[in-house]
């Protein structure tokens, strides 16, 4: 594997005959030659110093992907300030977007907050309700150097403004301790309570390494993605770790992803992207969207890598792309199905071809004991179908990854290989905790002594890792981490009880995500009320199930805190008695 530079090396040695591609919303791409890109770091760097911003400080910011963007983010870095992205509006409204925001700002407590003209309101108005003195700090948009696609097809290398020479002391680079903090990612959804996840310097680099060896990466690769700058996958994976290689990378936004995906996949002609990340339902919304003669267009054979993660890794959804896919030349080789999550900086896990699925006996899976595997193929074997209750094989650490993987009981012992229990992942990709802000912020018990308790239902299996999904405290549905304790309050409302009668807990229904609604109260017109609520809330995709029952119903401990773990348990082995679910 080619020797890897530092994660910054390029801000003061930069590739002149490499850069960024950004897509406009015409259809084409504008070209940031990488010195270009450096400077304008360079020239973020310096305002946000004279804004106040020093070594150790943490920046937010709000902007969308874009040469503005890009500049401001790896500004911060040359400062050795902390970065921490905050997502943009999406379908909520503009006071819930603002409440959200406005959490992150009180645990991140920043010294600066870089917000475009676009968000600008939002990020002041929640600057204000969180404390924050001032308005957040707007660039001006960075155009030099940029110039039309054309010229990079027909292989004309722009003239280059060359790499910055070096300035005062002031002006160059920090190099900040490897063990203090380059990232901090805020990885709730917009359903409420954020949880900072303090990401070091080594934690990126051991990552980085990692990563490289599961996608086989080579100088000169290049990258495509449309994914969130604010996700990590998006962030590390496919901007942080390809720009510190100095490799061509192709970057959209999701919403241009959404409009026209084959736009994504023309990025992996020969000689262009050889790699990518993305979420299942990418692939299935692919399949479904683009048209035959669009596809007659595409030549996917220079795809050699796509990381599939952010959420449930859907066998169904890759088998229908693939099929869909090859006669445009790509390879179901290409997926490599991972799994991760920000406390361990991004990845733990990823598999090789050829790809194994198993169907285990859902109705027999229980925390501690063995799994029954009732079918086992490849991917490529035969067309999967959409719920037919397959998992696919997310690969095992090998040796030089820096990871470490284990399976645990209920009573965080670890079972034999087969069984399931908790997935808990220790190594130099952990990062160290939570972020306490200034208010205490979230708990901290996932981390036990350097280990990452993951709270993902998993077994391993002929050498791989199969993955299940949450234990009943949170899910992930397309990229974002939704914490069901923030729905508790939402359910019981739309219900019309008092808030200690309802609870949801996240579950996995035969390979897809869901929740369960446990309410104390009898079955009623409450029920649509909620599914209304929760569909407006998480989407079309979750699997949704209603468990109405007596007083009781709910489990918590001695101290009245809610056991989801445990009632998840009970309703995965139908230990529920004297109650009505209903689906």
């Amino acid at each position: 594997m080619p020797v890897l530079p530092s994660l910054t090396a390029w801000l003061t040695d930069p590739h002149p005959g490499r850069g960024v591609r950004l897509a406009d919303d015409s259809g084409g791409w504008t070209y940031i030659p990488y010195p270009e890109l450096a400077a304008a770091a360079r020239r973020a760097a310096a305002g946000m110093r004279s804004a106040g911003v020093r070594p150790g400080d943490v920046v937010c910011l709000l902007m969308p992907t874009g040469l503005p963007c890009l500049a401001a983010l790896f500004g911060v870095w040359a400062l050795g300030a902390t970065i921490s992205p905050l997502p943009p509006p999406s379908f909520q409204t503009d006071d819930a977007y603002v409440e959200h925001i406005t959490a992150v700002l009180e645990q991140a407590a920043p010294a600066l907050v870089v917000a475009s003209e676009e968000f600008g309101d939002l990020a002041a108005r929640a600057m204000t309700r969180a404390g924050l003195a001032g308005r957040p700090w707007t660039p001006r948009e960075i155009t030099a150097g940029a110039v039309p696609e054309g010229a990079i097809l027909e292989g004309v290398v722009p003239e280059e403004p060359g790499p910055p020479r070096p300035g005062p002391e002031a002006d160059r680079p920090v190099a900040p301790p490897p063990e203090s903090i380059a990232l901090l990612q805020f990885t709730s959804g917009s359903t409420g309570r954020p949880r900072g996840v303090r990401v070091s310097w080594q934690n990126l680099t051991a990552n980085r390494a990692l990563q490289s060896r599961l996608i086989g990466w080579k100088d000169g690769d290049g990258f495509a993605s449309w994914l969130p700058l604010h996700h990590d996958m998006g962030l590390i994976g496919c901007c942080l770790f390809p720009v510190a290689s100095q490799s061509d990378l192709w970057l959209m936004r999701p919403d241009q992803f959404i409009r026209d995906p084959a736009r994504w996949l023309a990025c992996f002609a020969p000689g262009r992207a050889a790699h990518s990340a993305a979420p299942s339902f990418a692939f299935a919304y692919a399949a479904r969207r683009v048209r035959p003669h669009r596809l007659d267009e595409l030549d996917l054979s220079g795809w050699r890598s796509v990381c599939v993660g952010a959420e449930a890794v859907d066998p169904a959804a890759l088998s229908a792309f693939a099929r869909f896919a090859a006669p445009a030349g790509f390879s179901a080789d290409a997926y490599v199905p991972s799994y991760g999550l920000a406390e361990n900086t991004l990845a733990v896990t990823g598999a090789a071809a050829p790809l194994l699925v198993v169907r285990p006996d859902w109705a027999a899976l229980r925390i501690g004991r063995p799994v029954t595997v009732e079918d086992t193929a490849r991917l490529d074997d035969a067309a999967v179908e959409p719920g037919s209750g397959w998992l696919v094989g997310h690969g095992f650490p090998q040796d030089g990854d820096g990871v470490a993987v284990r399976i645990l009981d209920e009573d965080g012992d670890p079972v034999p290989a087969g069984h399931l229990g908790e997935i808990a992942v220790s190594g130099a990709s952990v990062a160290p905790g939570y972020h306490a802000g200034r208010e205490g912020g979230p708990d901290s018990t996932r981390f036990v002594d350097g280990e990452l308790h993951t709270a993902d239902a998993g077994f391993l299996h002929d050498g791989q890792l199969f993955v299940l999904g949450r234990m009943g405290d949170s899910l992930k549905l397309r990229g974002r981490s939704v914490y069901v304790d923030d729905l508790d309050a939402k359910v019981a409302a739309a219900a019309g009880l008092d808030r200690d009668r309802a609870a949801v807990v996240a579950l996995n229904d035969r390979g897809r995500a869901g929740v369960a609604v446990f309410v104390e109260a009898a079955p009623g017109p409450w029920t649509e009320k909620v599914t209304e609520m929760l569909r407006a809330e998480l989407g079309p995709e979750p699997a949704l199930t209603l468990v109405a029952g007596r007083r009781g119903l709910l489990k918590r401990t001695t101290s009245g805190k809610l056991r989801r773990r445990h009632m998840w348990q009970l309703l995965q082995e139908g230990g529920l008695e004297a109650v009505t679910t209903r689906l």
